[in-house]
């Protein structure tokens, strides 16, 4: 089992260094853009975490968005409501769709 040098061999140069806009040390050098605020683009970087945690709670444990059984989105004047076979579908419910669809 090794230790000491062979592990940090590799780590004597610096990635990040201060950004010139919002200060912090996350302006990386390679690909000269900050982490944190997005630097050297014009508009400043922002993320809502809140609403990626709102996006989670529409997933199911796959991670595949939840397909909700009944679709009135294309429901006007001539809609039918197309049986099925519960059995089939895993106890989903049908789509409404049009009649000429």
């Amino acid at each position: 089992m090794t230790r000491g040098t062979s592990l940090f061999g590799k780590h004597r140069n610096k990635t990040h260094t201060l950004c010139r806009r919002c200060g912090s040390e996350a302006y990386h050098l390679q690909k000269s853009t900050c982490g944190k605020c997005g630097y050297s683009a014009k508009r400043k970087r922002k993320y809502n975490w809140s609403m990626d945690s709102v996006k989670e709670q529409h997933l199911n444990p796959r991670g595949q968005l939840l397909q909700h059984p009944v679709h009135l989105k294309n429901v006007g004047p001539g809609a039918v409501a197309h049986a099925c076979n519960p059995s089939t579908l895993g106890g989903r419910g049908g789509w409404i769709t049009r009649s000429g669809d």
